[in-house]
């Protein structure tokens, strides 16, 4: 039976050879004065082969490849433990034979005496060269998804439970108008209006949407640093670790040039249907209007010679009267048809934009019409030129303006006004009145020949479908710019005269 120091040493020994790295214990000066069994399996040799040896000569015997800090003119961990009486840790890479890649780290513990100074050294040689390739393989990752992030043409942001920022693409931060240090000190829920970022997190949570803690593709609105409301496309997804949420994310598509695009295509779209409409009804109108001319020029002669020969006492007077006034009514309409269906190109010529609004009211003869209308000029101070047939212009002017005094009932204010874009391409003429305005449900009809909101008998539904018209053939467009219950404001815009792509307009200031 084994005494109680024996057993104690035994002991000792047993726990030393159990180890499972690779150990081997030094003096101060290197010397090895012993190794564990772990240690000799590796290196398939024997104990005494080993001991009393330097770790510098087993070093370059075991470990041909490997570069150590002794060798590299750096101070050796073996010496630190001695003058620092403290543990070291090295972490050791070498290329082996076949290109691999090797990776180990060294553990030097002291072993100190009563007095505290260190007696021996216990070296402990760990293989992590799996843990070194699974970090890089996470690190790679982890490169190639802030490499995707990053390189995202959509906006995508990460915020934690508390609606802090940890993650903002470059996209995000220019859709936001936040700089990079600036998004990581905004909340959430500052870039959205008021609830809406609780709203998410409620269709986040709702299991009826879809699955649980994602959110489909949704449109709404969002607010960048300048307060400016941005229609985006959106999707996001709740973030869990172990069950819990811990971060949310969400994906942002900017919408405003799609929604223009899309803006562009229903204008163009209703603007080809417009046309359509207008040259259907135009081969139409020319057919109506040449047959009914004939009947009614013999109405209007034959109504005419029996006017002159009946006396102005005659029972039928009156109603002679009124066949001749709405026979004169219909010959108008016919005109009005005809001017409709016309096939002749504009002749065109240039001219001062002003010009458009001198000529016109010149050509109102009706002047008590505006006895109770103020005329207001608000024009631009340069000489604009266009190019268009003034005859047909000033005709759709004049056609404004007298359904601007219809709409006011013959008394406000008439605002005739002419201005440049800021690219000095287009010029504006403007006829707002201070009338009860247009309904919203008639704003898109008012183009279509034959619509009017006047009373039976008092407009034929043709004057702003040939305003239209005459502002196509002169390659401008007429629109409603807006209305409401204090008035309407109708717009014609025309091309710029230009040279070279420079403006041809003259400083008259």
């Amino acid at each position: 039976m084994s005494s109680p120091a024996t057993y104690k040493s035994d002991w000792r020994l047993r726990v030393f050879d159990s180890l499972s790295f690779p150990t081997r214990i030094l003096t101060p000066d290197g010397t090895i004065i012993a190794v564990n069994r772990r240690f000799l399996d590796r290196h398939g040799e024997l104990e005494e082969e080993v001991v009393g040896a330097t770790c510098r000569e087993i070093n370059q015997l075991h470990f041909p490849h490997q570069s150590f800090p002794c060798t590299k003119g750096e101070e050796c961990p073996l010496c630190q433990v001695v003058t620092r009486k403290d543990g070291q840790t090295v972490l050791l890479h070498a290329t082996v034979e076949d290109g691999e890649q090797h990776w180990e780290e060294r553990v030097f513990s002291p072993i100190l005496d009563d007095r505290g100074e260190v007696d021996f050294i216990i070296e402990s040689i760990r293989d992590v060269t799996n843990v070194k390739r699974l970090e890089k393989m996470y690190s790679d990752m982890r490169q190639l998804i802030d490499n995707v992030v990053q390189s995202s043409v959509s906006g995508i942001i990460a915020a934690d439970r508390n609606g802090d920022i940890i993650l903002a693409n470059e996209a995000a931060e220019e859709l936001f108008g936040y700089s990079s240090t600036e998004i990581r000190k905004v909340n959430i829920e500052d870039f959205y209006p008021p609830g809406v970022a609780r709203d998410i997190m409620s269709m986040l949570r709702d299991e009826k949407l879809g699955r649980r803690g994602k959110l489909p593709i949704t449109q709404l609105e969002i607010i960048s640093k300048h307060g400016e409301k941005i229609p985006v496309e959106m999707t996001a997804a709740i973030i869990y670790e172990g069950g819990e949420e811990v971060a949310t994310a969400g994906i942002f598509n900017d919408l405003r040039e799609k929604l223009a695009v899309e803006r562009k295509l229903r204008e163009s779209q209703m603007k080809i249907g417009q046309t359509e409409k207008m040259a259907s009804l135009g081969r139409l109108a020319a057919g109506v209007a040449h047959e009914i001319n004939n009947p009614l020029t013999s109405i209007l002669m034959y109504g005419s010679i029996i006017r002159e020969k009946l006396e102005r006492d005659h029972p039928l007077s009156k109603n002679l009267d009124y066949v001749l006034e709405d026979a004169n009514r219909c010959k108008d309409i016919v005109k009005n048809l005809l001017a409709y269906s016309r096939q002749s190109s504009p002749s065109r010529e240039v001219f001062p934009l002003n010009m458009l609004v001198s000529e016109s009211l010149r050509l109102l003869h009706d002047q008590r019409l505006f006895q109770n209308v103020r005329i207001v000029p608000d024009l631009v101070d340069h000489e604009v030129l266009i190019k268009a047939d003034k005859n047909q212009i000033c005709q759709v002017v004049i056609n404004l303006i007298m359904n601007s005094v219809d709409a006011m009932e013959e008394q406000g204010t008439l605002t005739l006004a002419t201005s440049i874009t800021k690219d000095r391409k287009t010029a504006i003429l403007s006829v707002t009145d201070t009338g009860s305005g247009i309904p919203e449900s008639d704003v898109l009809k008012i183009f279509d020949p034959f619509f009017t909101t006047k009373e039976p008998g008092k407009g034929t539904g043709l004057g702003l479908s040939m305003a239209y018209g005459v502002l196509e053939e002169n390659q401008g467009r007429i629109y409603v710019r807006e209305t409401s219950e204090q008035g309407t404001t109708i717009c014609l815009e025309l091309p710029v005269v230009t040279l070279s792509n420079e403006i041809l307009f003259d400083s008259i200031g």
